[in-house]
């Protein structure tokens, strides 16, 4: 669209020379993140073109398109109509200086070129003028009638809010026909008489790309006719993973063009995320305040999981998310390497020490016994994995698989193999194998999470799950789970020899971290107006020295009675009818416990999961709003009067080690 034209003239080269190094780039850097596509294909390619202007003239010949002429914004200087993109100004909604002509990118709304105030043309800056030109419409506002978008609505219901609302409220604002061509020289040219030096909008013609891949890759196939399996079938769910700037093009004018078309399938559901913003602020590309994943994979070799990771534990799934490198090293060291990692390697170097690294017999389940207790609540957080998994709440889902490693240490902590190699080899062996079948099981549920994991611990288990195991795991008959040994599969026959102990990750050292920040600094002051959390310079710096008031001398007999540990927050959840109050699960190592906490105005409870935090672990349990509150979390005051927790921000430090 535009924007590879802009960046086109400021680099000096052609559109095409753009898209054809950018694809390369791209394409590498999906793949050494570990995301594959069955087909990968480019909407610059003669068979997206062709399907392109098909459809096009196939919603043009129905009387769906509807040729107007109007006044448009031209730039003399540059001697060119300027689209959508080529102009910025004001956004009418929230008063942001850099919206384009299409939409504001800080609130999302979609805009029309004459809803900009104070418009400006990007190619020379000068203000535009108006000029008269032709193009065709799409009449969204009659559109909203046609029977097949009108069932297409009813679905809407059940989408995530954020879309929901989004929807709705364009549809409140009242549609209006929009403009589905261009006049540029670079695009999908429009198929018509008298249309030279006009192009499809790109918002017409990128969607149509998800029809003309799949008709490519049929065709590779040697298939040609295998596209109609997929886009013509009742049976096929579309689904479009997009971000909120894209909502109103895959559920309303995408949609729209396919009700019109006929014949095949619209959105079955559209899960789109927020805004990922970057240490606290807007990304920018144009400012280089962004993570290139091409640049981490170089600067990072080998660390492609704990990327992705941090990212799934962050998804703005319904409101942004921020991701930072503190952050992304709190992760990797206190959930990766302290949960799931330490749970693993436990498990190969206790087998290899009690039998050279081959599995038992599995125990017999009684009521009441540690391995009951396992079964069942894995059993159970295998379904709300699943139940995630179909909701499209990936984040939830890859916190429950990171609950099942959680889940192991535990068992492992109750059991204590470690002890009975010395008195029960027997009793130790019993253990280690059903462990050892929950890293097994592990293999399954991390797949799609983190491959790279998943394979590493495949080799160290020396077991590869077959497609019928893969495929009972993720889509499991209804069965008792009532404690019986039976009611899932077992992966790994007695006897079976475990392969070398290796850890799955090390611990992010600071050094790291700190290049990496580092790369950011250049752009890191001034801070621009649009950021989503603009200084408040209303406010004087409080300057004020750190209370100097120390309290009383204590004997070192009072500090050694108490009991401070590091604790993982697990979850947090506001308190009814107690705005201050947030009811707080943590990880101990071999416990887990409740506290309250009257930190609610200073900490969004999802902000807390997987944060490392000191503990006060020997306070006489208290009941406060109805909750046995088992602990006190220790925090700081900032300057600002913001309270921050007190932890270890990561180098490897386990829930549940002792401060002293």
């Amino acid at each position: 669209g535009v924007a590879i034209t802009l960046q086109a003239r400021k680099e000096g080269v052609t559109p095409q020379e753009l898209v054809d190094r950018n694809f390369k780039v791209i394409h590498q850097a999906f793949e050494g993140l570990g995301i594959v596509f069955t087909h990968f294909s480019r909407t610059s390619r003669e068979i997206h073109h062709r399907e392109a202007q098909a459809f096009f003239l196939d919603l043009y010949n129905k009387g769906f398109l509807k040729e107007k002429t109007t006044s448009q914004f031209y730039d003399p200087m540059a001697g060119t109509f300027l689209a959508d993109r080529y102009l910025v100004g004001t956004c009418p909604h929230c008063s942001f200086d850099g919206a384009y002509g299409d939409q504001c990118e800080k609130c999302g709304t979609s805009l029309s070129p004459d809803e900009l105030q104070h418009p400006r043309s990007v190619l020379s800056g000068s203000v535009p003028e108006k000029r008269e030109t032709n193009n065709w419409f799409l009449p969204m506002d009659e559109m909203l009638n046609l029977p097949e978008f009108a069932r297409y609505t009813e679905r809407i219901a059940r989408w995530k809010s954020n879309v929901k609302g989004q929807f709705n409220s364009w549809v409140q604002q009242g549609l209006q026909p929009r403009s589905m061509t261009r006049d540029l020289d670079w695009g999908v040219k429009v198929p018509l008489e008298g249309a030279e030096g006009k192009v499809l909008y790109v918002w017409f013609d990128a969607p149509i790309g998800y029809l003309s891949a799949t008709k490519e890759y049929m065709e590779l196939q040697g298939n040609p006719e295998g596209w109609r399996a997929y886009w013509e079938s009742e049976d096929s769910r579309l689904v479009h993973f997009i971000g909120k700037d894209n909502i109103v093009f895959h559920t309303l004018i995408f949609p729209m063009m396919l009700a019109a078309h006929g014949q095949m399938v619209l959105p079955w559901q559209v899960p789109a995320n927020e805004f990922m913003n970057l240490e606290g602020r807007k990304l920018s590309t144009s400012r280089g305040w962004a993570v290139w994943l091409h640049e981490y994979l170089q600067d990072i070799p080998g660390r492609q999981d704990e990327l992705r990771y941090t990212l799934l534990c962050n998804l703005p799934e319904t409101k942004d998310a921020d991701f930072s490198w503190q952050d992304y090293q709190l992760r990797v060291n206190s959930e990766l390497v302290a949960i799931l990692g330490n749970f693993v390697n436990r498990v190969m170097v206790l087998t290899h020490k009690l039998s050279d690294g081959h599995c038992g017999d599995l125990p017999t389940v009684e009521a009441n016994t540690s391995h009951l207790s396992l079964e069942l609540e894995l059993a159970g957080t295998r379904q709300e994995i699943l139940l995630a998994m179909e909701q499209f709440r990936l984040r939830e889902a890859m916190s429950g698989v990171i609950h099942l490693a959680r889940l192991g240490n535990r068992y492992l902590a109750e059991t204590e193999p470690w002890k009975l190699l010395k008195t029960d080899s027997e009793a130790a062996s019993r253990v280690l194998r059903l462990a050892a079948e929950l890293c097994a099981e592990l293999c399954i549920a991390l797949e799609p999470f983190l491959p790279f994991t998943a394979s590493k611990l495949s080799n160290q288990l020396q077991w590869q799950a077959s497609a019928q195991e893969r495929e009972a795991w993720w889509n499991p008959r209804p069965t008792d789970t009532k404690g019986s040994t039976d009611a899932r599969p077992r992966y790994l026959a007695q006897g079976h020899r475990l392969g070398a102990a290796a850890l799955l990750f090390v611990p992010i050292e600071d050094e790291l971290i700190q290049a990496q920040v580092h790369k950011l600094s250049p752009m890191n002051d001034p801070k621009p107006e649009n950021d989503p959390k603009p200084e408040n310079k209303s406010k004087p710096e409080n300057t004020s020295k750190p209370d100097a008031e120390l309290k009383p001398e204590v004997t070192y007999d009072q500090f050694a009675a108490l009991d401070l540990r590091i604790a993982t927050i697990l979850s947090a959840q506001p308190v009814a009818g107690a705005d201050k109050v947030l009811e707080i699960k943590v990880d101990l190592g071999d416990e887990q416990r409740t506290v309250v906490s009257g930190i609610a105005q200073h900490f969004q409870p999802e902000a807390l999961l997987g944060k490392q935090v000191l503990m006060l672990t020997n306070l006489a349990p208290r009941k406060i709003r109805g909750i046995v509150s088992q602990g006190m979390l220790l925090m700081a005051e900032n300057q600002q009067g913001q309270l921050v927790l007190v932890g270890p921000n990561g180098n490897g430090i386990l829930p549940g080690n002792r401060v002293s």
